[in-house]
């Protein structure tokens, strides 16, 4: 069911707004390590490890038009594990190396938090700042979280298949994050409103 958090689109001009493709960070854009069975977030630059098939992957969406958002939460910031310095030099990195748009970063561990994942905060944020069709939207990500997230915002969800993803909230599944890029290509090549039955 489409949330009534979107009511604020109301007051916009549809054709104004713009396509966005939300991205999980950890897993998607960066590779981690698994130990026992949970993904390993790296708490120091040196360990941050872009994924080598990104680049190309978000080339492909942005030439398609879309606005690139990555959120990420990170608990460890408000444990006081991972500094926030440290934090800001993984993202100046990735800004670098792939053509993102803007970050958004819930350092909270309460996952009750309104901009937590599984709550839409960020993808909210994000929709007031870009001018975004939240709704025409899509989320990329390897956990289930986002996919709920995800679908409380009014996105379509096309997750990367992994130990994580759930059964309940995503809409598609993809083998890699390529795979769920060009998914997402295909249904905008079919005009998908995010509205009709999922396959």
């Amino acid at each position: 069911m489409r949330s009534g958090v979107l009511e604020w689109q109301e007051t916009c001009f549809v054709a104004d707004m713009r396509q966005a493709v939300f991205l999980e960070r950890d897993g998607i854009l960066n590779l981690c390590d698994t130990v026992n069975g949970e993904q390993v977030t790296p708490l120091r630059c040196e360990r941050f490890r872009i994924n080598p098939a990104a680049r190309k992957a978000l080339l492909d969406l942005k030439t398609a038009g879309f606005v690139l958002i990555v959120t990420t939460n990170q608990p460890s910031v408000s444990k006081g594990i991972l500094p926030r310095r440290e934090l800001e030099r993984m993202h100046t990195l990735l800004s670098r190396q792939l053509p993102i748009d803007d970050i958004f970063v819930c350092p909270h561990a309460d996952r009750t938090h309104p901009s937590c994942k599984p709550q839409p905060g960020m993808f909210l944020e994000a929709g007031f700042k870009w001018g975004i069709d939240l709704d025409q939207s899509f989320v990329i990500s390897d956990k289930e979280a986002d996919a709920k997230a995800g679908q409380i915002a009014g996105c379509t969800s096309v997750m990367v298949r992994s130990p994580w993803v759930g059964s309940e909230y995503h809409d598609f599944v993809a083998d890699d994050l390529p795979g769920a890029v060009q998914k997402i290509l295909q249904l905008l090549e079919t005009n998908y409103t995010g509205t009709e039955m999922r396959v």
